[in-house]
């Protein structure tokens, strides 16, 4: 077998007895309970913004781009803008006319300061206001007009009924082969209590939205390859692939 495709195979079976390893699986877990408290997420930088992140996330969105080759990316929830500079680098480093387009309900000052006068903001729209207002989402599909290869990701109000309401505002923009990737699915496998200073927690989360998302629409299923990859992970379940146009 050609020592390429063969690393492949050996990497797929890898990654398929990962995701049955139940000390493993339940070992990472407990590492994603423990970090809640000490903020881990908090940690990290994209080119000297704050990303917001796990890095195995991090890597996962980075795989994707690749792979799928989007000549737009839409991302909900901007924080400090490490994401906004992270997909706009990749972007970049396909080349070619790529665009992201950004959202937050409140793009603070300081944070739109530093994103926008940051070398990497070239190629970026950042639109303040909800996500799920319909001026909002008309610019967006304004912006994705003539775009052939859309690639969403959902991560702002990470309440059931707001994410639902993005997943069906949104999802329509992505194609056969892209992804639409919903964030913070996690929230429903955390113990009970652990947001309590949020309008988020056990049964109304990213998560409990995806599910019920997929009942009413077979265009997309959960990639659980990336899931077993992963194995720590804010977005289990949250990696959906579109199957069909």
């Amino acid at each position: 077998m050609d020592p390429v495709k063969q690393f492949e195979v050996e990497r797929e079976e890898r990654i398929r007895k990962q995701g049955k390893n139940r000390p493993l699986v339940q070992a990472a877990q407990s590492f994603i309970q423990e970090t809640i408290g000490a903020q881990y997420s908090y940690n990290f930088h994209w080119f000297g913004r704050p990303i917001i992140q796990y890095p195995q996330d991090v890597m996962a969105m980075q795989e994707i781009i690749w792979e799928v080759q989007p000549d737009i990316i839409i991302e909900t929830g901007i924080a400090h803008g490490g994401t906004v500079l992270f997909y706009a680098s990749m972007l970049q480093l396909l080349g070619g006319d790529r665009e992201l387009v950004s959202i937050d309900i409140d793009i603070r000052e300081h944070n739109r300061t530093e994103i926008e006068s940051h070398p990497l903001y070239r190629n970026v729209t950042m639109l303040e206001g909800p996500s799920t207002d319909q001026t909002i989402v008309s610019k967006v599909f304004k912006l994705a007009e003539g775009k052939k290869n859309p690639l969403v990701v959902l991560d702002s109000n990470h309440t059931h009924a707001h994410c639902l309401k993005e997943m069906e505002l949104y999802a329509p923009l992505v194609r056969e082969g892209s992804y639409l990737v919903v964030m913070d699915t996690f929230i429903e496998d955390l113990p009970a209590g652990t947001y309590d200073n949020r309008p988020w927690g056990q049964g109304d989360n990213p998560k409990t939205a995806v599910h019920e998302y997929l009942k009413k629409d077979d265009r997309f299923e959960i990639d659980k390859a990336i899931n077993d990859k992963l194995v720590i992970s804010v977005a289990p379940d949250g990696y959906l692939k579109c199957i069909k146009d």
